[in-house]
């Protein structure tokens, strides 16, 4: 059960990233509470959604996402000289990041901790 929630977790934090991204300034005060929802379905797919061996491809995969998201969000005048999608492209990869670095933390938390646990 605890990996559906956290299957669901991470297909609804993806939608609700992209959705967030196009939609953003028309979305109001409902903005914010979309970030923080964001944020609690990443802390979700972190402490559910990943354990054991995914561990360390996990921690690859998001490490690269990240990256990624973050120089595509650094990039605030080259994504205006794309006049039609760039302030949506900026706020997609703004939005992944809310999304992933939670899950990201949490996940690296876990495994130093199975890290320090001594073998018995």
């Amino acid at each position: 059960m605890e990996k559906q929630i956290g299957n669901y977790s991470f297909i609804i934090g993806v939608i609700i990233a992209v959705v967030l991204g196009l939609a953003a300034p028309m979305l109001g005060a409902a903005a914010a509470w979309l970030w923080s929802l964001l944020i609690v379905l990443g802390l979700v797919v972190g402490f559910l959604n990943i354990s054991g061996k995914e561990t360390k491809e996990f921690l690859w995969v998001t490490v690269v996402l990240v990256v990624v998201a973050y120089a595509g969000s650094a990039q605030i005048e080259s994504w205006s000289n794309v006049e039609l999608i760039g302030p949506y492209l900026k706020a997609i990869f703004d939005s992944i990041l809310a999304f992933v670095v939670p899950a990201t933390v949490v996940v690296g938390l876990k495994d130093v901790w199975d890290l320090a646990k001594p073998n018995v």
